[in-house]
Order: C-alpha cells, then structure tokens, then sequence
C-alpha cells in the first residue's frame, strides 16, 4: 500500500531542487500552504539553496494579513520566474510585500496571467499538451501584441503568442510542467488520501497534483491531521492517495488569514443570516444598491473583489439573500461571499466546487450577470483591474477577471468617479460633492486594458459603469451618460470631471432618491424567464390540461 512520508517543512523542502518549477495552490489567505512554502525559505537561508526556482500560483499565495506565501520564496537568487493569477496586496500605507519589491526592482521575471487560464495549464501539462488555446485574454494586457502579461522590464516576450485557426484569432498559452506541487487540505490518512472538510475550498489541488505526479514530479501536501490509513470516506476524498509523495502537519493551519475555523465556511453548518452586519450606510454602499437593481432573481450572477461585493450584503438587507445564487472563482456556489481580505469565501454556501471547474462556467459565459470593480476606464470603454503606475502592490492582479469578462453576457462595473481625498456628503436623499477627488478614473487612455471594451461590442456584451454619481452605458457610439444622482450637475461634476468627452443619453434619468436614503429601498427584481424550452413544455402541458 502506497505510504507517503511525513516530513517537517524544512525536510520537505529538500525535495525542491535548484531549477525546478514549483506549483502552489492557494488564494491569498485561503488554502495556503505557508507552513512548507516557509520551510523553503529556510532551507534558503540556511544553504542558499534550491536556486533558480519558478514559482507558480493560479491565485495569490498570501497577503499583508499573516500568511506571507509567496514571500517566503521572494529573495533574489532563489526566485528567477513567477507566473500568477494574482499577487499579495495590501493598503498603500503598508509596506508593501517582498514580491512585489523584487518586481518593480527588476530582480525576478514576472507573469500576470488569467486565474482560469492557469488551471487549464495544469490539466494540459497533466495530458502531456502542448497548451491552451483560447480567446480569454485577446485585446488585453496579456496579449503579446500589448504585453504577454509581462510585469517588469526583465521579463522575456514568451508563454503566450497569436494563433490563427479557421480565420479566427486565438492567444496559445503554452503548458507549463511543474517539478513539483505544494497543495494543502484538512486531513491525510497514512495511505496520502486527503479530504478538505475544513477547507472553505479544495481550490486547484487535484489539478495541481495531476499535473507534477504525471510529469515525474512530487506532490507535498500540507495537512491539519493525520488520520489511520483506509479511515476517511472515500467520497470525501478529493486528491488520492496515489499522487501524494510527503505529507507535512501544520494543526495551526488557519482556515483563512482571519479565521481559524468556522464551519458555516466549509458548507458543514449553515449560521443565520441575522449574524451577517448590515452595510454602513457610505457612497460605496450606493453604488452597490444601483448595482443590485440590474440583477433579477433566479440569475447565476458572478462577483468580484471590491464595491461590488457589497451587493450580496445589500440583497440580504433587503430580505431577497436567495433571491441570486453567486459564483465565485474560488469555487463556492450560493450562499454569501464575504468581503475584503476574506473575500473568495462564502457564508452557506449551496455549494462548494474544484476552482478550475468554476472557471468552466465562467469562462464558457454559463451566468447571467458579472459585477466587478475598476481602477480606470477609458474612451474605449476598455476597464484597467490591475495596474497603476508606482502603486503596483495596492492592486492584486487580474485573477478570474479577464477569464469572467471575456464571456460574461452582461457586465456592471462599480467604483467611483474620481480617486484621492474628497468631501462628498449624503444629504435629504441627495448628493453633495463638496470637494471633489483631484484625480479622476475617466481617463483618455488606461495605463494597462484588462478589458476590451472594443471586443465587449463586437461580442455584443452589455456593459455598465455605475459610479455614486453617474451611471454610464458602453455603446457603438461611445460612453454614454444615462443617469445622473440627484443633487450631481451633469457638466460640472460628470462632463468636466472626464479626460474625455462623454455623451449624454437624450433621455437621461435621474438616479432614486431612495438609494440616498439610509432606509431599506424594498427592492424588487423581476424574475428570470424560464429556459425556453421549460416554458415550452410547461405551455404545451397547460394546454393539454
């Protein structure tokens, strides 16, 4: 019977040569296995080796928050190349992490790829193909005619180029072979089964393993307890014990940078809704109220880190928590995403899948609606997620959101209009901009596009900027205003406040008062149609009656 051995992070370490190209499942502070990632460090420290690693995470690995991931691994000569979803981030006030030192200072090559794409990677490099072709990513920062995903000056134009197939364009992501994958889960019997009933979820870890065990690398997997071999339901084993070479115990695993366990995380309870706190009532609790009136209930709608996540707290208040079922690339289905730095998890969920199989919906436009946040936005309609000049390491990185936006049937954007210090006050139901933020998020042209507002059009996406003051429409024609907040001077406070020029719906509304209102809206959602073919048939049935 197959028998992995236990090991302390610092002797699994040793199984990481110099050279070698190293996996990681994680997203940020959910399912990290820092225990091992930090005896690599060491190991480091000690030996100065192993030397030249590529380091791999289809999500982050770590935050500002006290899983250091990634950064156990971010010193010059032991990282030469990593390629990720997304990064650590962090308050600009905080000194930002080592990663993202050595990247602006030009001391390790760097990729910021698609989430989703990632994970494809890995089940190609597990068939033993050569990559991934796909249209996620064209006309963004990942294009090699834009950028490659390349983060510094260093990095080489490489892993990913234009392919033409049928006299359509396609971006070729090339399969990157792990030497070997550091995953994480709850528990590993004897044998290496490993079950993750604690884990708010499995994330990429089948995949991952998959991918090193078929290519004659090692599987380590970071594990809060050690159970007798043959103990564990084998339906709840999620990675088998035949791709497991080293087990190493880490029981003070947290099961999220802020929590150390709560099982209305994992799907084992379900808490009541009444311990979720009401959103306080701020200009970024209005947007996402604007945001929540283009859903209607019964929708798969997906969601992203920021504003925009607020609106789920905001469906809650308003007594309609089951009225859209969220999906959220770290793999729950239902129930409520949590926010800021816990954000990937959900209260209750329904469901809790495999990140790579979330993307399959995702990128496959298998939902109704996607909201997510901006930095900027520019003439183009073309959204900018992930890059802003000298403040790299604020921002996380694209993630799931080139993979979400490449398919989404319709899109709502949310942010504010402008950036930096500012005095806007809520008052009798209307706005009052007092002093106004001195930069503005309209720009003429995005530092960097991580979405295509031109290919938004010809896909014939929706798309809409809701902002506190002004809701904007992308069309043929250009960025359209078609409404603006009560108490908002439409020259003064939108026109004059873009870098370039908008133009103005003929029929330009004004925004409820009752979003500037403390009090709930009773917010009403119309309801999804049936499937076509299940209103057919029940026609068909009541005629027949």
């Amino acid at each position: 019977m197959h028998t992995p051995r236990v090991l302390t992070p610092r002797q699994a370490a040793d199984l990481v040569h110099d050279g070698d190209v190293i996996t990681v499942s994680s997203s940020s502070g959910l399912g990290c296995p820092d225990a091992v990632l930090a005896g690599l460090g060491q190991r480091y420290e000690e030996s100065n080796s192993p030397a030249g690693l590529t380091s791999v995470h289809p999500i982050a690995a770590g935050d500002m928050w006290g899983i250091k991931g990634i950064d156990h691994l971010a010193r010059p000569g032991l990282l030469a190349r990593v390629v990720a979803g997304s990064y650590p981030s962090g308050p600009s006030s905080a000194e930002p992490p080592r990663i993202w030192q050595m990247i602006e200072n030009n001391e390790v090559e760097a990729y910021n790829l698609p989430s989703g794409i990632l994970y494809q990677l890995h089940r190609a490099a597990a068939a033993k193909q050569p990559g991934v072709l796909s249209k996620v990513g064209l006309d963004t920062f990942v294009d090699p005619r834009i950028g490659a995903g390349r983060m510094n000056a260093i990095t080489p134009d490489a892993i990913v180029r234009v392919h033409e197939l049928d006299g359509q364009e396609w971006l070729f992501y090339e399969t990157l072979v792990p030497n070997v994958a550091i995953i994480r889960a709850t528990t590993a019997d004897t044998h290496g089964n490993l079950t993750f009933e604690e884990e708010a979820s499995p994330l990429g870890a089948l995949d991952l393993a998959y991918a090193a065990h078929n290519n004659d690398g090692v599987v380590v997997a970071q594990v809060k307890y050690l159970a007798e071999g043959g103990s564990l339901d084998p339906r709840s084993v999620r990675v088998p014990g035949v791709l497991v070479d080293a087990l190493v115990l880490a029981p003070e695993q947290l099961q999220t940078t802020q929590t150390q366990y709560d099982p209305a995380l994992s799907g084992e309870l379900r808490r009541p809704l009444s311990t979720i706190e009401p959103v306080p009532f701020t200009l970024e609790k209005i947007m996402a109220r604007r945001a929540a009136a283009e859903l209607q209930a019964g929708e798969i709608a997906n969601l992203g880190f920021g504003v925009s996540a607020l609106v789920p707290h905001v469906l809650v208040e308003e007594g309609l928590a089951d009225a859209v079922t969220w999906v959220i690339e770290q793999g729950p289905v239902g129930g409520v995403p949590l926010l800021d730095f816990v954000f990937g998890v959900a209260q209750n969920p329904d469901a809790i899948m495999q990140s790579p199989d979330q993307f399959t919906l995702l990128q496959g436009g298998g939902f109704e609606h996607s909201l997510l946040s901006f930095l900027e936005i520019d003439q183009h309609g073309n959204v900018n997620v992930h890059s802003l000049p000298k403040r790299r390491h604020v921002t996380a990185g694209v993630g799931g959101f080139v993979d979400i936006t490449s398919s989404a049937p319709s899109i709502v954007f949310v942010g504010s209009f402008t950036a930096g210090r500012r005095d806007i006050a809520i008052e009798g139901g209307r706005l009052d901009i007092r002093a106004d933020g001195p930069h503005t998020k309209f720009v003429k042209e995005v530092d960097s596009p991580t979405f295509s507002g031109q290919r938004a059009l010809a896909n014939g996406q929706k798309v809409l900027y809701v902002t506190e003051r002004a809701v904007l429409e992308l069309r043929p024609e250009g960025l359209t205003v078609t409404e603006i907040a009560p108490g908002v001077d439409l020259r003064r406070d939108v026109l004059n406040k873009s870098e370039f020029e908008l133009l103005v719906d003929p029929n330009l509304k004004t925004m409820s008062g009752e979003l500037f209102s403390p009090q709930l809206q009773n917010l009403q959602l119309l309801p999804l149609p049936e499937h076509p073919r299940v209103q057919a048939l029940h026609t068909r049935r009541t005629r027949q009656d």
